[in-house]
């Protein structure tokens, strides 16, 4: 079996997917569980995760995206949808679930649950939005690990319309905003120009500073 760092090493962002391959249900689910277990700020996982694999649905995104056809033509797109505000409700709502599965209720947790309320409360809505935004990229992050891990093919597309996509999707209605997308599937044999070419990234050494 491949490390994950091989894995990495055989990952990239795929331009053409094999529309006639479909990824297998339990492939699937495992990414999708590894995105469901990605950690978050406060633990509040103030994202959402859509897997849409209607054609009808991908056809109208594609259209808002650029007519990238890794939209249609792969077997899976995910859609990264953020909290469009990080509301009272929704801050209780999490940490009345920490302690209903952990069992316990803790002056300390208690405490940290105003502290933050307070926090978001005056932070604005936009603000709320932008720091829910980049906790969905971190699922991002795990997302394409996960694939990697599972042969998958992923491509992170942020060239879309997000309130085009917004309005596709009924995210108004569920107070979400769109993201990133990213569709699953697997590679062409033919016609995907960036296959072949040797990945490229900066040296250790321009790329990490060690401070001991």
């Amino acid at each position: 079996m491949m490390t994950v760092n091989e894995r990495l090493r055989w990952r990239y962002a795929t331009k053409k997917f094999d529309a006639t391959k479909s990824v297998p249900a339990d492939k699937l689910e495992r990414i999708v569980e590894a995105i469901r277990l990605t950690p978050t700020s406060s633990g509040l996982q103030p994202f959402e995760l859509l897997v849409v694999s209607n054609v009808e649905i991908r056809t109208k995104i594609r259209a808002v995206a650029w007519n990238q056809a890794q939209i249609t033509d792969c077997s899976h797109l995910l859609v990264f949808a953020a909290w469009d505000d990080i509301t009272a409700d929704r801050i209780n709502m999490m940490f009345d679930l920490t302690n209903e599965v952990r069992g316990i209720r803790s002056e300390g947790w208690e405490n940290y649950r105003q502290q933050l309320l307070g926090l978001v409360a005056g932070r604005g809505m936009e603000a709320n939005y932008q720091a829910a935004s980049r906790q969905a990229y971190i699922g991002l992050g795990t997302a394409l690990i996960a694939a990697a891990f599972e042969g998958v093919d992923a491509t992170p597309i942020e060239g879309f319309d997000p309130a085009a996509v917004d309005e596709i999707l009924d995210f108004k209605s569920k107070h979400l905003r769109s993201v990133v997308i990213m569709p699953l599937g697997y590679r062409a044999t033919e016609g995907d120009w960036l296959v072949n070419l040797k990945k490229v990234r900066r040296s250790r050494e321009n790329f990490v500073t060690e401070i001991k």
